[in-house]
């Protein structure tokens, strides 16, 4: 059996390396400190040598009582600690060592300062790797838990948010994602393809593969007929909607597992950062422990400050330079967007692998975690924009590291990499055609209508964050705020809002959804008789491909400018709508609009035959939702052994599920589960 991660060798003789690296590395960042900072000085540069020693043997004693009070008393007791922790060890270490000179006030300048210098240092040394932060890692990784069961395998699942299946076929030949080549030319790993349902999103994406079921979801965001109002998937009170009405109980990650920066639980019996579970785990001890142990460490908070800050620089220098050299397809990029693409590929992106990391220490049997970063950034850059690789890049080093971690669990773990779908491409619909899905609705309805199609993923994303702060006291009461600002920032009603329009439009992806407010679903046929000119008006516009839903007879149609497909009979009257988008189109239509949830209309934007490009009804030059391109073209990875008797076509997140659940059976998980009826 090949191995699932690579082992690493001669690891003492690494990290001893490294500690003498580190120890250099703080003695040249207190001695830059102490030239640039009036009033910490030392007789002599073996002083500040001495501090560095010191404040490493300090921190080993003091770091762990830190975090574990702060944990106990509340995020306020966290973020000071992170604020502050550092200083005090400084402080004490600076006591220990004579030849020091320091006031109190110097003490913490100086820990900034040194934090900073040493930050600038560590990146020039480790050619600005994660070299520093999975040290640090791992050095509390070797303190490992016990288990009761080494011989069951652990499985860590790898979710790359968005990655075309094309896009990480081109990254590979063109060795830009140097592990993911290096594991698959080995022949201990395999690579395949996966098609998501419609709707390609990762609401109905992982509902399927962590909870089993696609059904409840037609896009990102819906009008719920039976609550009078939309859901959206990405809120934390909505998302805990979605999952209760469909969970289980024998999720993928049921039996020992953490969810982890997910929408959905999976039924793990602990979440950190996940939006179904936000409100239920929120303040919890756990959750403030791992953001302290993060935090506190040497590689952790000014790492991902300076990381952060230079990440929104970055960001509004490549929108610039898109603007420049009149890039298309193309949108306006706003410091908005900075800041979440900041969080999402600094901040988050280290808080997800240090809790990955914490996960592995204490050998949980499966790991569900979701980087967002590449989708992030495609959404607003483009699928194959430098930066949008560069993330790709960036995802592979950090597999890398994750891989480096888990092989000093105490249990052997194996790690498989999906997406939960792909990306398209496209000048958005209202940039296109100076108008939006609601308005046009509007004009051929003569009705007004409540038209949602601000993009709300990326916010979402960092309203997990907000969301798990938001607890008792000061700082959950500013996350709170923080939490419904994002709301109100996602243009969506709050739950328990209502609106008067009769009619909802909504934009996911290239997907559009068109609702009647009400109990029932509109038919082809009453949309007909009510308003005559939608249907054809919608199908004939140059911008949509087909407009779909089911006649009276509960038969399903797509239908388009020159004709009309009978999704379930298969007979196609003049030009067929769907031909364009592949043979697999009328299948996982149909399917979706069988679903009692659909909407009483769904559009879907052309298909340029040429450049692949769609238009989002969305600001998203990047998309994903409805059909047309790579966004149903996902990807997954895995140990050559679990990847050898898959079937020939994955097509579902549902039946993805299922494959990753005799994943899970094959490495002797869900043992107690396997002689119990669903």
């Amino acid at each position: 059996m090949p191995t699932s991660v690579p082992r690493t060798r001669g690891v003492r003789i690494t990290d001893l390396a490294r500690l003498a690296a580190a120890w250099a590395g703080s003695t040249v960042a207190l001695i830059i400190t102490g030239a640039l900072l009036p009033g910490f000085s030392a007789a002599s540069w073996w002083s500040y040598a001495a501090v560095a020693a010191a404040a490493g043997i300090v921190g080993l004693a003091l770091r762990p009582a830190l975090v574990e009070v702060s944990a106990r008393v509340g995020w306020v007791a966290v973020l000071l600690t992170a604020l502050l922790g550092q200083a005090v060890i400084m402080y004490a270490a600076i006591r220990l060592v004579p030849g020091i000179e320091s006031t109190g006030w110097t003490a913490l300048a100086a820990t900034w300062v040194s934090a900073a210098a040493g930050t600038i240092i560590s990146w020039a040394f480790t050619a600005g790797t994660d070299d520093g932060l999975i040290t640090s890692l791992a050095g509390r990784a070797r303190r490992k838990a016990t288990v009761a069961d080494p011989e069951v395998d652990g499985v860590l699942f790898v979710q790359l948010d968005g990655l075309p299946f094309p896009v990480l076929q081109w990254a590979l030949q063109s060795g830009a994602v140097p592990h993911l080549r290096h594991w698959l030319a080995s022949g201990d790993y395999r690579l395949r393809e996966w098609t998501p349902q419609l709707p390609c999103t990762t609401p109905a994406s992982q509902l399927g593969i962590l909870n089993g079921t696609v059904e409840g979801i037609p896009a990102f965001r819906w009008y719920d007929r039976e609550l009078n109002r939309v859901l959206v998937a990405n809120r934390p009170a909505d998302a805990r909607v979605i999952e209760d009405r469909h969970s289980t109980g024998r999720g993928l990650l049921c039996d020992d597992g953490v969810s982890i920066s997910n929408l959905f639980s999976g039924d793990a019996a602990r979440s950190l950062l996940t939006m179904s579970r936000a409100e239920v785990s929120r303040g919890s001890t756990e959750t403030r422990r791992a953001f302290a142990w993060f935090f506190n460490s040497p590689s952790g908070f000014m790492r991902s400050f300076s990381r952060t800050v230079g990440e929104i620089l970055k960001e509004r220098w490549q929108a610039r330079r898109q603007v420049r050299r009149d890039l298309n397809p193309r949108v306006h990029r706003d410091w908005t967007f900075a800041l979440l693409r900041a969080v999402t590929n600094s901040l988050l992106r280290d808080l997800n692998t240090a809790l990955v990391a914490e996960e592995l220490r204490r050998g949980t049997k499966s790991i569900y975690v979701d980087y967002v970063d590449y989708d992030e950034i495609a959404h607003h850059a483009g699928m194959f924009r430098p930066e949008a690789l560069a993330s790709l890049d960036g995802l592979d080093r950090t597999l890398g590291s994750l891989a480096q971690l888990a092989a000093s669990a105490p249990r052997r773990y194996r790690l498989v990499v999906l997406s939960d779908h792909g990306q398209s491409q496209g000048t958005p619909f209202a940039d296109r055609y100076g108008v939006t899905l609601g308005d046009l609705c509007a004009g051929l309805m003569d009705e007004h209508v409540q038209n949602l199609d601000a993009s709300v993923e990326g916010l979402g994303r960092a309203d997990s964050l907000a969301g798990d702060l938001a607890s008792d006291g000061m700082t959950g009461k500013l996350a709170v705020r923080a939490n419904q600002g994002l709301v109100r920032a996602q243009g969506t009603p709050a739950p328990g809002d209502t609106a008067e329009e009769p009619v909802v439009v909504l934009g996911s992806g290239n997907l559009g959804l068109v609702y009647i407010r009400g109990e029932r679903r509109w038919t082809l046929d009453d949309l007909a008789r009510e308003w005559p000119a939608l249907i054809p008006g919608l199908a004939g516009h140059p911008g949509i491909g087909f407009v779909a839903g089911v006649d009276d007879g509960g038969r399903a149609w797509a239908i388009g400018a020159r004709g009309r497909h009978d999704i379930a009979g298969g007979a196609v009257e003049g030009e067929d709508p769907l031909a364009a988008y592949g043979p697999h189109a009328a299948r996982v239509l149909g399917r979706a609009l069988l679903l009692p949830e659909a909407p009483d209309l769904y559009v879907n934007s052309t298909l340029d035959p040429v450049t692949g490009d769609v238009a989002a009804f969305e600001g998203l030059v990047g998309s994903h939702g409805g059909l047309g391109g790579w966004q149903d073209r996902a990807v997954l990875l895995g140990p050559a052994d679990l990847m050898a008797d898959l079937p020939e076509r994955i097509e579902g997140a549902d039946q993805l599920h299922r494959v990753l659940v005799k994943m899970l059976e094959a490495s002797g998980q869900r043992a107690a589960l396997r002689d119990v009826p669903s």
